[in-house]
């Protein structure tokens, strides 16, 4: 795992996405799926393109079900986009790298 990416969990997700946290992705994930495997190495391209701008986290559902439910994860992957702790955009299902950049730089630009 690269250094952009933050490890969430159950435990530190309301630490990290605070009111102050700005724009985050975050991927809902676990081991054993393959489609999560596919975009891994996407998320991670983009943490290193986007680094500065935006931050990425990882949240493997089988650890923090807590948190999975509460946002209202049923099918992985699934990227959501928060700013300031607050969900904005998201998608279902193992996206190209292109629609993902293009999610970023519309919510960036509304930032700005």
């Amino acid at each position: 795992m690269t250094k952009n990416l933050i490890e969430l969990s159950d435990d530190n997700f309301e630490t990290e996405l605070g009111p102050e946290s700005g724009l985050t992705l975050v991927d809902f994930w676990a081991p054993w799926c393959g489609p999560c495997r596919m975009v891994a190495p996407v998320i991670e391209q983009l943490a290193t393109e986007y680094e500065g701008k935006v931050r990425f986290a990882k949240l493997n559902v089988d650890d923090a079900q807590e948190t999975a439910t509460r946002f209202g994860i049923r099918s992985i992957p699934t990227i959501g986009l928060f700013k300031n702790g607050e969900p904005i955009d998201g998608v279902v299902g193992a996206v190209p790298k292109q629609h993902l950049a293009k999610m970023l730089n519309e919510h960036l630009a509304t930032v700005a």
